[in-house]
């Protein structure tokens, strides 16, 4: 099993989210997503993310090279996974339920409490908005745009929303981190922990990592 400890910055509670790429790069624990789990999608990008916590929030950087570009959704609550997207999925131990966190590469969200693939309860458009978001690409739509590109994102994810008290956060919660791109030139399903399942499938607890806090 995968694992993982993330470090612990609380100043950044009070930094405006443009200014933290130096604390980030500097203090953040870095992993990378790497795992391709089936032979007919053998692509990967190079894929790593830098993450780090505060006493209120859980910091993620994700930063991707590879092959074609792809934002068409703007709008949160939409199916980002088709486009170039990088993923946080997560849950309390002993939960029954697990949380998606999907973003495609200018930022826009799809998030779900869910027991499995198909049943969901998707985020408030209040909640959707306690996720700050910084892409360093544009947040414009575009259609697919064919070479090599390089791009980032920084997200912030409140720990309330993940179901957890910031006053008594568990020693550890589960989850993975993926980069897809499923209706792209070049489709791929990567993870950080691995998969082992015979097609692809992101809605799989039972694969999660160990992600101390």
């Amino acid at each position: 099993m995968k694992r993982l400890k993330v470090p612990t910055i609380n100043v950044l509670d009070v930094l405006d989210i443009t200014s933290i790429g130096s604390l980030l790069e500097e203090k953040a624990q870095r992993e990378y997503i790497s795992y391709a789990n089936w032979r007919e999608y053998p692509y990967k990008p190079i894929t790593v993310f830098d993450i780090v916590r505060s006493k209120q929030n859980l910091y993620i950087r994700y930063t991707v090279q590879g092959y074609s570009l792809k934002a068409s959704y703007e709008m949160d609550n939409s199916s980002v996974h088709k486009d170039s997207c990088v993923e946080f999925f997560m849950k309390k131990e002993g939960d029954s339920h697990y949380m998606n966190f999907e973003f495609n590469c200018i930022g826009t969200c799809d998030a779900a409490r869910r027991t499995s693939r198909d049943i969901k309860t998707s985020l408030s458009q209040d909640e959707y908005k306690s996720i700050q978001r910084l892409p360093s690409l544009k947040r414009q739509p575009f259609a697919e745009k064919k070479g090599i590109y390089s791009w980032s994102l920084i997200v912030v994810i409140p720990f309330k929303l993940m179901g957890l008290d910031p006053e008594n956060l568990p020693e550890k919660i589960l989850g993975n981190f993926y980069k897809c791109a499923d209706d792209t030139e070049y489709p791929h399903f990567v993870s950080w922990s691995p998969i082992d399942l015979p097609e692809p499938n992101f809605h799989c607890p039972e694969f999660f990592g160990e992600i101390y806090l």
